[in-house]
């Protein structure tokens, strides 16, 4: 039996998931088509997803039509849980991309289009929602041109928009699903559509485009043969308007992933990160990726698979080429939903469930250990938001670090680490939602935290050079302590130290020591107690006692020094900066704009991309400890961003004040 797999992509909130379950329904696969807001959909069947009404990770949905076996990845449309999708896209052979006739392109539209372009996948567009009031079928076809790269056609038009619609007419063919009489007011669009659709049909082909210039009459049957080939090698991106509701275009979309989307074996030769092939069939030597994990509390640690070449069974012995390790394989299952059927083998093309390996990572590759074979990586971004946690209990904090690295495992976007300034423990993800389903995790692993944002790192600098002396002389009975230097400090970048000692006034076998004593004051400075850095020492002078000097008082010499110079170095306060890029709605750019300035934000660059805009700018790290559910709120959940560390930069005097009271005061209580 012919085999697709199709990844189902959208923004959050453009019905992928109804669809999902219309596309169940028609095909016969279920009864009774599921509803999100009951928490009855066959996609998301965890307790999580249940409760919040909305994908948290990938479901795999299988049904036949027209003696096809089609598996759809219906992957999250929130960006915070980018690692479920982009490891569904990455599994199938095909896309369909979600687009709400309401909503339009969004950001996550951008984002999943983008990355389908990455890896040259062909892809369907389903206008979703049609039977929505302000359904506008025209208005999103225009917005996907404008916005998205590659040639966008309709291959249906809709019969009425919003309450009124009750149909799709082929653009190709002119014959209407279900069938009906056509409007008089549908002609001249159709005629139209028709038109572009040839066009953007003929430009694919050679053969044909030299036809078509020369006046000749292109045959139905050859258009429609080159627009399934032109579909098929994601070379024309055909638009389907449909309502999941009604259930109206479905059968077109279906018939569409059918006759235009590619199979397993039709992909072509994969290609290892060291040049070595694959041939997708069954015949050829095993290979597959894990795209992607999950832990059961019954089952334990369950890894998905796609099987690129070659067929998996019961009892083979695979090697996991990412790690170097092998595996024998007892027990092999395929997903449909929240369920797993046992089966006696996989072929190239099956997405199909190992369970009980748990060294068995998200990206990894496995092989036949006769022709070792490595994939690339699952492609995957840094971490955008962070939160300080605090264990509850000392039992919850026992428990911690086992309950984080089980987390890890089944999702390597979250990051845990301690910060060694603040000695905070710190959990980052793709967002506040993303932190805020990993803080429910680990409630389900027995672990209850607390989380607040972390503490900002704030560092010490001085803006001035100064000089000062350190002498530490102590009697104590028998050999006493000595030791003696004068040093000047500078503001510079980094931390440099030199000697500019002569005549022997301190001996060179101290001078290592005058420098850790200076490194050891710099960990906390005079402001605020928190470290000092973009210091340049140099050692002028001193004086030493044969017998009573030694590594450990020029130590305690060069921490004073430091400690002195500093009075008179006009110390300063410094923040973290990050790097931020914000990409949303153009329609937003006046707010977005706005409400950076309120966040002492240094605009560097605006990027428009069709209906889209990116904008880069340098925030403190104190101004985005709440910006994922700001921007969440400020453009209606159509905004993304992404941070890195930049740097540092003094801060205003009228904040820097405030900050010192605080700190010093917290101080004062320790």
């Amino acid at each position: 039996m012919p085999v697709r797999i199709v990844s189902l992509a959208a923004h959050s909130g453009a019905g992928k998931t109804t669809l999902g379950e219309a596309l169940l329904l028609r095909s016969g696969a279920i009864s009774r088509a599921g509803r999100v807001e009951d928490g009855t959909t066959h996609s998301d069947h965890t307790d999580a997803e249940k409760a919040h009404g909305f994908s948290i990770q990938t479901g795999v949905l299988r049904f036949t039509h027209r003696g096809t076996d089609i598996t759809v990845l219906d992957t999250p449309g929130y960006a915070d849980f980018v690692r479920e999708i982009r490891g569904g896209i990455r599994a199938a052979d095909s896309a369909i991309i979600v687009v709400s006739a309401v909503g339009g392109v969004e950001v996550g539209t951008e984002r999943v289009w983008a990355t389908a372009d990455r890896f040259g996948m062909p892809r369907l567009i389903a206008v979703s929602r049609m039977d929505r009031d302000r359904a506008d079928f025209h208005a999103v076809l225009a917005d996907l041109r404008a916005s998205l790269r590659g040639p966008v056609a309709p291959a249906f038009l809709p019969i009425g928009e919003g309450a009124d619609f009750c149909g799709v007419v082929n653009v190709l063919t002119g014959e209407a699903s279900p069938p009906q009489d056509l409007p008089p007011a549908l002609t001249a669009p159709l005629r139209e559509a028709r038109e572009a659709l040839m066009d953007a049909i003929v430009e694919t082909d050679d053969d044909l485009m030299a036809r078509y210039l020369e006046g000749e009459t292109i045959e139905e049957d050859v258009l429609a043969a080159a627009f399934a080939r032109a579909v098929h090698a994601g070379t024309l991106y055909p638009v389907v308007p449909v309502s999941a509701v009604t259930g109206v275009g479905v059968d077109a979309l279906m018939n569409l992933m059918v006759s235009g989307l590619r199979s397993a074996r039709e992909r072509g030769p994969l290609t290892g990160v060291d040049g070595q092939t694959r041939d997708p069939t069954p015949e050829a030597p095993f290979s597959a990726r894990v795209w992607r994990v999950s832990i059961d509390p019954f089952v334990g640690k369950i890894a998905y698979l796609r099987v690129w070449s070659g067929t998996l069974r019961p009892g083979d012995t695979v090697r996991n080429t990412s790690r170097d390790g092998d595996l024998r394989v007892m027990h092999l299952y395929v997903p449909n939903g929240k369920d797993l059927t046992e089966v006696s083998e996989l072929p190239a093309g099956s997405i199909g469930v190992l369970t009980k390996h748990p060294d068995l990572h998200a990206g990894d590759t496995l092989a036949d250990p006769a022709h070792p074979i490595t994939y690339d990586p699952l492609w995957l971004p840094d971490p955008a938001h962070t939160l300080a946690i605090h264990p509850a209990t000392r039992a919850d904090e026992d428990k911690l670090g086992a309950a984080l690295t089980r987390l890890r495992e089944e999702d390597p976007t979250l990051h845990y680490a301690r910060e060694p300034q603040t000695g905070e423990q710190l959990l980052s993800g793709m967002g506040d939602m993303h932190l805020g389903i990993a803080v429910e995790k680990l409630a389900a692993l027995g672990v209850t935290v607390t989380t607040t944002p972390p503490r900002i790192p704030y560092r010490e600098t001085i803006h001035a050079p100064a000089e000062a002396q350190g002498k530490h002389k102590k009697q104590s009975g028998g050999h006493g302590q000595y030791g003696d230097c004068r040093i000047r400090i500078e503001p510079g970048e980094g931390f440099s130290f030199r000697s500019a000692v002569v005549g022997g006034a301190i001996p060179g076998k101290y001078l290592p020591s005058i420098e850790k004593g200076i490194q050891d004051a710099m960990q906390k400075g005079t402001l605020a107690g928190y470290p000092l850095q973009n210091v340049h020492v140099t050692v002028l002078d001193g004086s030493y006692h044969d017998v009573d000097s030694s590594d450990i008082a020029f130590r305690t010499a060069g921490s004073l020094a430091l400690k002195n110079a500093l009075d008179g170095a006009k110390p300063g306060l410094l923040e973290p900066v990050m790097q931020l890029r914000v990409r949303a709605p153009a329609t937003f750019t006046g707010d977005l704009i706005s409400d950076l300035q309120t966040r002492r934000a240094r605009v560097q660059g605006m990027e428009p991309e069709g209906t889209v805009i990116t904008i880069t700018a340098l925030v403190p790290q104190a101004e985005l400890q709440s910006y994922s559910a700001d921007l969440r709120s400020l453009t209606g959940d159509r905004g993304a961003f992404s941070v890195r560390t930049h740097g540092y930069q003094p801060v205003p005097d009228h904040l820097a004040r405030k900050i010192i009271e605080e700190r010093q005061a917290e101080l004062m209580q320790v």
